[in-house]
């Protein structure tokens, strides 16, 4: 779509581009507000890029909502002023790598919030995720990002702290590659590999092989069971 966004300016601290349908950051926002803006926003937009926003230099909150970012867009500047930032309901699906970026690039972040990503598992999202694996990825992202005071809908505790430098390094969450999956689509599958609780050798038609024997225990139940415990001697 066709870039065609103005923006509101409140003394020349707040910069909003929101709801334009931009696919980058527009030439007229870094150009008249580059050096000036403290906060950015540029949510409900058609975003593939932040190609632009290294011109922000002083930015101290940054608004990317609903967005179409992926992990490879994340290619940000080093932001030392950013305290803020929103990246809810875009495409991010790798967790460690947004956050070693974030690490690096915004060292005084103090507020966090990835909810309606993939890299996000909250069970908001419905993709079978309950509190308890978004509770560990909090663990994760506090252990890696301590300078965090809130991080997506809620402040982080003291309590949270404590156990993320206790668990932390350990909630890393591990997806297969996109290798993986394409190798395991490729597999051909076959009817005749389906499950069998015989061992191998003996799986195949015609080479099951059976054992048979005397039980030495007899029922002596009240109700009878019909012909299934008569006993051998009885035969």
């Amino acid at each position: 779509m066709a870039e065609h966004g103005t923006a509101g300016v409140h003394d020349g601290l707040r910069a909003v581009f929101a709801g334009q349908d931009l696919e980058r950051i527009p030439e007229e926002a870094w150009r008249k507000y580059g050096l000036t803006a403290k906060t950015l926003d540029l949510s409900y937009n058609l975003l593939k890029t932040l190609d632009g926003i290294q011109k922000f230099s002083v930015l101290e909150e940054l608004i990317l909502d609903n967005n179409e970012l992926d992990d490879s867009s994340l290619q940000l500047p080093l932001l030392t002023h950013l305290r803020t930032l929103t990246l809810n309901k875009n495409q991010i699906t790798d967790t460690e790598q947004i956050l070693t970026t974030l690490k690096e690039k915004c060292p005084n972040l103090h507020y966090l919030s990835l909810l309606g990503n993939q890299a996000c598992p909250n069970e908001l999202l419905g993709t079978g995720h309950d509190d308890e694996d978004y509770q560990r990825y909090r663990y994760y992202v506090i252990f890696k990002m301590p300078n965090l005071a809130f991080l997506d809908s809620k402040p982080v505790t003291s309590q949270e702290r404590k156990e993320a430098k206790r668990v932390g390094e350990f909630m890393k969450i591990v997806r297969p590659s996109a290798e993986v999956f394409q190798a395991a689509e490729k597999k051909p599958r076959s009817s005749d590999s389906e499950y069998t609780p015989l061992p191998q050798s003996q799986a195949a038609q015609g080479q099951h092989k059976g054992v048979f024997g005397k039980c030495k225990y007899v029922y002596y139940g009240k109700h009878s069971e019909g012909n299934r415990f008569i006993r051998n001697n009885q035969l």
